[in-house]
């Protein structure tokens, strides 16, 4: 006979949940930043996807960049639920599918329209490898929180969380764009040109 499943193992410590949520904040503004600031940049990434009308990318570039800034913002709100978090995992998932299929149709060399600390890099399954792993910890957020009492230690570790994953995906998404660099021998994203 299987053993039953408590429906407490499904519980995310609320500490947890607001680092993760925090965590899911930081790296979607954060894309949304960049996409905002170049959006020419981020236009011509998109098209370069080949998955749009080519009179559609400018609409869709906004709606993107503009979508990621309104799911940064909802993570952090305060009864809200799993929606954002189950949102932007969404929109994670999609980002992978339009990785995965150009991986799949040779278009390995367009560049990925990420951003952020890694900067402009072509198409690779370590992005996809990334997404899901930021999906899984949006997903883990969207979890229902366990039934306790918030005391302020959970602000600090809620704070610590969001920050320190912030800053290893920051370091892991630029040792990836490193590799990719030169992997295609045009250099670190730290070197200087």
């Amino acid at each position: 006979m299987g053993t039953a499943v408590s429906p407490l193992a499904w519980l995310v410590d609320p500490a947890v949940q607001g680092g993760l949520h925090g965590f899911g904040a930081l790296v979607l503004g954060a894309a949304a930043l960049h996409k905002l600031r170049e959006p020419a940049a981020f236009r011509t990434a998109l098209a370069g996807y080949d998955l749009l009308p080519a009179a559609w990318a400018p609409t869709a570039a906004r709606l993107l960049a503009w979508g990621e800034a309104a799911l940064a913002v909802a993570l952090l709100l305060p009864g809200t639920g799993p929606l954002p978090a189950l949102a932007a995992a969404g929109l994670l998932a999609l980002y992978s599918a339009a990785v995965t299929w150009n991986l799949a149709r040779g278009r390995a060399q367009i560049d990925c329209g990420c951003g952020g600390a890694g900067g402009e890099r072509p198409l690779g399954a370590d992005l996809v490898l990334r997404n899901a792993a930021l999906a899984g910890a949006l997903l883990a957020a969207a979890l229902p929180a366990a039934p306790r009492t918030a005391v302020w230690l959970d602000v600090v570790t809620a704070l610590g969380v969001a920050f320190g994953l912030a800053l290893a995906h920051a370091a892991f998404d630029v040792a990836l764009a490193n590799a990719a660099r030169l992997r295609t021998r045009r250099g670190p994203a730290w070197a200087t040109h």
